[in-house]
């Protein structure tokens, strides 16, 4: 759930606007991890993980060629069969990852997983973010890790920006969980510039913010 300023109010559900979405083009995304993921991540020993918004299934695919066993959800079908092509094209043994269809705003994969993986999880619809997020926070195991990647604003080739959308800050992601005290460690709140290829294919700078927290073991 990567998108910016679109409003689906005249597009039907989430789910249908998402799947016409990813079915306008064979590939939506470049089919590249988020380098935030693969650094993070490659620091940590394979566990299982699970990834909240899975899209064409780049950032799911990579943990799984990595050892990892990965639960993947996303609200498009469509997406979620792409994804799957992907990882067959990649090698990814089937079981590796467990691709499932969830409207996070209604259900959530049930477990608890060494990793939980919130990359880019927005919406130009009322999304219950911070809900959602404090739902992936409790599927964290302990010693586990939760990484939360998210815009910083609208890229600069977005020529109508809403006014009232708020992107947060890693504290206010932070702050939003509502953390027991004494449980969870800070390991990394960062705001970076990246660089991403605009609509009409020139390289425009975007800004994003990451928060990553580990649930302590003791």
């Amino acid at each position: 759930m990567t998108d910016g300023a679109t409003s689906t109010t005249d597009a039907g559900s989430e789910a249908e606007f998402r799947d016409a979405r990813y079915a306008r083009s064979d590939r939506v995304r470049s089919g590249n991890p988020n380098g935030v993921l693969v650094r993070e991540v490659g620091r940590l020993t394979p566990g299982t993980a699970l990834d909240l918004g899975c899209g064409e299934g780049a950032d799911a695919v990579w943990p799984a060629r990595q050892g990892w066993r990965v639960t993947a959800v996303d609200i498009s079908r469509v997406a979620l069969e792409r994804a799957a092509e992907h990882a067959r094209a990649d090698g990814v043994a089937d079981g590796l990852v467990d691709w499932q269809r969830h409207d996070l705003s209604e259900s959530f994969p049930e477990g608890v997983h060494d990793l939980v993986s919130a990359q880019f999880l927005h919406s130009p619809n009322d999304m219950p973010r911070e809900r959602i997020l404090r739902a992936a926070a409790a599927a964290v195991a302990p010693g586990g890790v939760l990484l939360v990647v998210g815009h910083a604003g609208f890229p600069a080739w977005e020529t109508h920006p809403h006014p009232e959308a708020h992107f947060p800050t890693p504290q206010e992601v932070l702050e939003s969980l509502a953390l027991p005290e004494g449980e969870w460690e800070v390991l990394l709140t960062d705001e970076h510039e990246r660089v991403q290829n605009g609509p009409d294919g020139r390289p425009t700078m975007w800004v994003d913010n990451t928060l990553e927290i580990r649930r302590l073991a003791g």
